[in-house]
């Protein structure tokens, strides 16, 4: 083996990407770039989007900060990256005759990342685009003359009905084509309202159209190479293509800007289940392996290989230790525009999270309406809660339940990689400490995500300050009018109990027992 075997067998490849405009299609692509410099092109599947050409989405993508090193380094590279015009959602992807002529006969590599990852989406969505749109992405594949292998982007969190998830394939109640058949000809009015016995065990449509189209891949195991890849929560770069990068707000960092904010103060987890996560850039960085190990090989694959990418047998926490070194994070590092102090907390009871709800989101909501309103501002909080409420009641599956995997095939990847692979390729959950880590993620989220500049940092820990005594003030006030409350109530219950005595005495059985 060479010193990079890995980087020597993308020389010459032309790579197809879905998804390539999400937060890990776009790490793949800049990975790609920077570090498999022979790599011939790149095409992206990609649709006009709010009046823009996909030759326009790539040149905007090309100015983001994350493209810095590229840009610097080869301010050519981005000539290697071919939009191809089409969609998950349209019959052969949407491809013109010529863009289809492209990918068959130059495409070596396929990664299908697309998908849409709205837990709430409709039956009829969810399998539209996660699983026909994966369909589709295979029959194109399968008329590739020189690919090597078809990896397949899924998540670590389709094992609803499963205790301990191996890095193996499951077989599905449902067959995949024939429950695309069906949704393809019910109207949405028909479906919503059995939606739920359909999915079962599955939480949502999203965790439910992926194992589906997890099947769908492994059916196609005699047609090509292929294999899938099941990250679990997907967090900030560890370190490329910068620290801390992350552009997206679903999953955990929608919940850290929100808390950090001090829109959200409580949530129902159980703080002992293990979390269950893997930074952008090493999970990237497994996928180029993957594909280049499954691609190079010239053995006969006798099952899927699957790997699930997480940290949890490398570096256990829980979600109670993660929660507690964030706060101290964010308190260090606060968000601009904090709408409350952000001192939320974690809570294994629904019906405590339920209380904590009406007196930490919804009475704050409208006390800030209600002076916006009286100010003639528009009001927003309260739409704002009913949003972030019905986010919250979609994840509590995930963060009520232990979630277990099995890692055995990822973590063996860098073991059996040279010195040289694993410094381009790094894969070490350990490099970086917890906290330091976390830090990085909370800045990474503050400068990449929210766009708010470092410097602000000193006027946001004043600002916090004062957040700090209004929300002292709110919440003592509130323990006040509750002691006023009961002790505005006693003389009227003691009046009762009288009563309730006096009347109790004129009972024959219960009058004679009492006055024994």
């Amino acid at each position: 083996m060479s010193k990079n075997s890995i980087v020597e067998w993308y020389n010459g490849k032309s790579i197809f990407i879905t998804g390539g405009s999400g937060f890990m299609g776009k790490v793949l692509i800049e990975k790609l770039l920077f570090s498999c410099t022979g790599v011939k092109e790149i095409y992206v599947l990609m649709r006009s989007k709010k009046g823009k050409s996909p030759v326009t989405r790539i040149q905007d993508m090309w100015k983001l900060p994350m493209f810095a090193r590229l840009r610097e380094s080869q301010p050519e590279a981005i000539k290697k990256v071919v939009p191809v015009v089409g969609d998950l959602n349209s019959e052969g992807l949407g491809l013109s005759p010529h863009d289809l002529s492209l990918l068959v006969t130059n495409a070596n590599v396929v990664f299908h990342c697309g998908a849409t990852l709205k837990l709430e989406a409709s039956l009829k969505d969810a399998v539209e685009q996660n699983t026909a749109g994966t369909a589709r992405v295979i029959d194109v594949s399968k008329q590739m003359k020189h690919l090597c292998v078809f990896v397949y982007f899924s998540t670590a969190f389709c094992s609803a009905d499963i205790d301990v998830f191996e890095e193996k394939v499951y077989d599905c109640r449902d067959n995949p084509r024939d429950v695309i058949e069906v949704s393809r000809w019910m109207k949405n009015d028909a479906l919503d309202p059995v939606t739920k016995s359909i999915i079962a065990p599955h939480p949502n449509t999203y965790t439910y159209s992926k194992r589906l189209a997890e099947k769908l891949v492994a059916d196609e195991l005699e047609n090509m190479r292929v294999c899938i890849v099941r990250p679990s929560v997907v967090t900030p770069a560890v370190k490329e293509p910068l620290p801390g990068w992350v552009d997206s707000l679903n999953g955990p960092m929608g919940l850290l800007v929100g808390a950090g904010k001090g829109v959200i103060r409580s949530m129902h987890v159980k703080a002992e289940n293990r979390a269950q996560t893997v930074p952008v850039d090493i999970a990237i960085n497994a996928t180029i392996v993957i594909a280049q190990r499954i691609g190079s090989s010239t053995e006969k694959l006798k099952e899927v290989p699957v790997y699930n990418l997480t940290q949890d047998e490398v570096v256990p926490y829980t979600m109670g230790e993660i929660l507690d070194i964030g706060r101290r994070i964010v308190y260090e590092n606060p968000f601009e525009m904090q709408i409350w102090y952000p001192d939320g907390d974690i809570r294994s009871s629904r019906f405590i999270h339920n209380i904590y709800c009406i007196f930490l989101h919804w009475l704050p909501a409208y006390l800030i309406d209600f002076l916006l309103f009286l100010f003639r501002y528009k009001t927003f909080m309260v739409r704002l809660q009913r949003k972030i409420h019905d986010g919250l009641e979609l994840l509590q599956f995930f963060t009520v339940r232990q979630w277990i995997f099995r890692s055995g095939n990822f973590l063996a990847l860098s073991k059996n990689m040279t010195d040289e692979e694993n410094k381009t390729f790094p894969m070490d959950f350990k490099a970086v400490p917890v906290e330091e880590y976390l830090t990085t993620a909370v800045l990474g989220a503050r400068q990449y995500l929210m766009k708010e500049d470092l410097s602000t940092i000193p006027r946001c820990r004043t600002k916090q300050k004062f957040l700090y005594v209004i929300h002292k003030i709110f919440v003592y006030g509130i323990y006040l009018l509750l002691i006023w409350m009961l002790v505005s109530i006693l003389p009227h219950l003691k009046v009762m109990f009288d009563a309730a005595g006096r009347y109790a005495h004129k009972l024959p059985i219960v009058g004679t027992f009492i006055s024994k």
